[in-house]
Parts: C-alpha cells; structure tokens; sequence
C-alpha cells in the first residue's frame, strides 16, 4: 500500500473518530440540559395509591367528584327481602319471616356482601362518611347501575332442607330465580343500553348466578374466587375481587407476643376435594407437632369461639386453601392479628392495589408445605421483630376486612368499583362503534373476558 493511500485512511479514521465523539458529546449535552430542565420529581398521573394509613380513608372526602350510582329499588322483593324470608321459613322461624321489611333480618354467612351493599346505599347520605360513590334517584343521572339481588343466599336458601309435611313452604328453586332475574333485567332500558356493562351485580358465593352467568357477563361482577368462576366469564380486568365476612370476633388488642404462646393454628375442616385436598396431608404432617393446634371441625357457634380464642393466641394461623383458593380463614386471621401463613399455588386476594399482601402475610406453596417438618422449622425462625412487623402491618389493614367499620370493606369495595368507570366508558363507546359495522361480538372486549392474572406462589 503507497504512502498516498495509507495517508487517506488515515484522515478517513481520525474524521470518523473525530465525528463519533463529537455526537456522543452532543448527545449527553442535550441529556443533560433536558434533565436539568425538567423539576426534580416527574409530573405524571396519579395511578399510584397512597400508603397505607389507619385513619385515612380510601377515597378522599374532600373530592367533589362521586360515582353516581342507581339503584335499583323497584326490583320485585322476591329477589331480596323474599329470599330472606324463604331462608327463615326454611329453618322453621316462620315468624322472622313475617317480620315487616324494616324488622326482617338478614341471615349471618360469610357471602353477605349484597347486604351490606344494599344497606349503605339505602342510608341517609350524610350517614355514608368517606364513600365514593354517591346515589342518584334520577337513572338518567347514573354512572352505574347497582343490582340488589341476594344471589349468595339464594344459593344457600336453594340448598336448604325443608320440614317434612310442612304445606305451607314451596320448595324454593335458585335456578328459576335467576332465570326470572335476567328476564326482569333485560326488560330494562338501562340494562339493554349497554348491555349492562355500567350494572353491578354480587356474586360473592361461587355458586351464585352460575346459571345466567352468561347472560350477565358484560356487568361488573363481585367475586369471591375468580378461580371457580370460567375465564370467560370474569377477569381481574373488569371486576372485583372482594373479601367473605370474617366469622370470629376481631382482635382489638396491640401489637405484641406475651398472650401469643401456640406457634401455629389451624381449625377446619380437614377432608376437602379438589384444591382442598392438601388440608388432609397438612393434618399428617402437623398433627403431631409441638406448639402446633390442628383442630378439625365443621362451623357452629362453639367451634367459632374456640377458633376465636386459638386465632388470638397464636403467633401464625394456617390457610390452607378450601373449597375456594382463599378462604375465609384468611379474613379471621388478619382481624385475629394472627399472621397468615398461605398455602395455595394460585390465589387472586382482595384490594391488591392497595394492600401489599407479603408485609402482612407468608405464603408457601403447597408442594414444600406438606414436607415432613418444613413449615415448623421455616416460621420458628421467623424472628420475634419481624412477626412484630407483621402485626403491625395487618393492624393498619384490618379495617379493609371489617363490613361493619364506616372506613372499611364496603367503601373499598365501591372505591375499587368506581375505578372500574373509565374502562366501562371504553367499553361501552366500542360496542357503538362496532355495532354500526354489524359486528356481533366486539374484539376488543376479548381482554376483559380472560382470567390470565393469577398470582403463583412459590
């Protein structure tokens, strides 16, 4: 190669190299000068929940913009207070159910969600402290729609055992009660507007409205267990996870250990089907265990106080799952102060965008948990200080779980509905604009209709 040539690429290279860091000069320039521009904490949307505090409520109070909800007061009694009544007549108090619609009282079971509802929006609302959602009497005014219909204990009322010779009681049928539930739902103009995707509808039991299920899929739909309910049907995405009613007495006792002397606790029932099995295999490995209570019993006021009483003297309470990925064991622990210890591969639990569920609980999947010895040794070497830590968290959240607290689950759970407004809109503006192109089925609600977001633990 002649020194003419050599001397080109030479000049060729230090101009390239010359350029290359020149641009990288200018370009952290500019970085720079951008980021010197801009305040010191980013400006974006407020999609962030604020922490956790105990006297802070959910919503802000202060905020002059509220859901407004509709509801619905002239559906016929039979899908309410009618249930209610068949409930007492079934079990022989056919006087309770005379009772007049003031006196008449709702039957205590860990579905009562769409009582508590019902109960809130029929207060007085200067009695409704911190909700975020407010009643509207003109429909025409209405962002939702709420349907009042005790869809958990009717299942429960259609499970009942009538007195034998009893002429006076016709055997109630929860399936024909849905069936004429939908049909007085889609007799309605608000309901046929928009297919009843800006209606709300408890279906807290995983039973509850399975027969219409269907028919009412495009609503907002208050669940228990996404898992028992069909991906199709239900999805994190356009409905709510929310909590049973706890069924023993809350703790109200501070953060300590001194009173808290049994390891771990468990009480319930110990043959399960299904992804309650590993009940049976926990009982095996931990039956035996010193420091350990595993009780098995069936629910009944004596076995509520006994589990009440271990509850809150025990450091750790075992939620193995049950008939449904999570129990309402879970519940009486948290109102216990006991710290969870959960064992269930998929669980999807309540108001997860406000509660961060590993500060206030353990989880364990169910393959270590039913090792010989696993669980024992793993929460013995939980610290004094960090179970310590635990309580204190689960006292701040506590309050999520109490339907009897003004600040507690039922305005959360309106909170968590009212979320749900934006994606309603989205929704309801997709179906217009589809149903002028003779789309049947709109595309886009494909993402709403698919439960892909369970939480596996490992």
């Amino acid at each position: 190669m002649n020194k003419k040539r050599r001397t080109w690429l030479l000049n060729q290279t230090l101009t390239a190299m010359l350029f290359f860091v020149l641009s990288i000069y200018i370009f952290f320039t500019t970085i720079q000068s951008w980021a010197s521009s801009k305040p010191t904490k980013p400006i974006r949307p407020n999609i962030l929940l604020p922490p956790i505090s105990p006297n802070a409520s959910s919503s802000s109070s202060s905020s002059s913009v509220r859901v407004k909800v509709y509801l619905y007061d002239d559906l016929p009694t039979k899908f309410t207070y009618g249930v209610v009544e068949h409930f007492w007549t079934a079990h022989g108090f056919a006087d309770v159910a005379k009772s007049t619609l003031q006196k008449l009282k709702y039957p205590s079971h860990q579905h009562s969600l769409e009582w508590h509802l019902l109960l809130d929006l029929t207060r007085p609302e200067n009695e409704r402290t911190g909700s975020p959602v407010v009643r509207v009497m003109d429909p025409n005014e209405a962002d939702l729609f709420y349907v009042p219909f005790f869809s958990s204990l009717s299942w429960v009322v259609s499970r009942t055992h009538f007195a034998n010779g009893s002429d006076q009681v016709k055997k109630y049928s929860d399936s024909e009660t849905q069936e004429e539930l939908v049909m007085w739902l889609e007799g309605q103009e608000y309901w046929r507007r928009n297919k009843g995707r800006d209606h709300v509808l408890v279906c807290q039991n995983p039973n509850a409205l399975n027969r219409v299920m269907d028919r009412v899929k495009n609503a907002v739909l208050l669940v228990s267990d996404l898992g028992r309910v069909r991906p199709d049907h239900s999805s994190l995405v356009k409905d709510v996870v929310v909590p049973d009613s706890h069924r023993i007495s809350a703790y109200n006792g501070d953060v300590g250990l001194e009173d808290r002397k049994t390891l771990l606790f468990f009480m319930g029932n110990r043959f399960r089907k299904g992804v309650g099995e590993v009940s049976e295999f926990l009982f095996q490995v931990l039956e035996n265990e010193e420091d350990v209570i595993m009780k098995h019993g069936a629910p009944s006021q004596t076995n509520q106080s006994f589990a009440s009483q271990g509850m809150h003297l025990s450091k750790f309470c075992l939620d193995p799952a049950g008939s449904m990925s999570a129990s309402c064991r879970l519940f009486d622990a948290i109102v216990s102060m006991c710290v969870p210890v959960i064992v269930s591969d998929i669980i999807e639990l309540p108001f997860e965008n406000v509660i961060d569920y590993r500060k206030i609980a353990i989880f364990v999947d169910s393959t270590s948990a039913v090792k010989q010895g696993f669980l024992v040794t793993m929460l013995k070497n939980v610290t004094t200080e960090r179970i310590l830590e635990y309580q204190r968290e689960l006292k701040l959240v506590k309050r999520y779980f109490e339907y009897k607290d003004p600040n507690g689950t039922v305005n959360e759970v309106w909170r968590q509905v009212s979320q749900k407004l934006p994606l309603i809109k989205l929704m309801i503006s997709c179906d217009r604009r589809l149903a002028t192109t003779h789309v049947s089925e709109p595309d886009c609600s494909a993402c709403l209709c698919s439960n892909q977001s369970g939480i596996v633990t490992t």
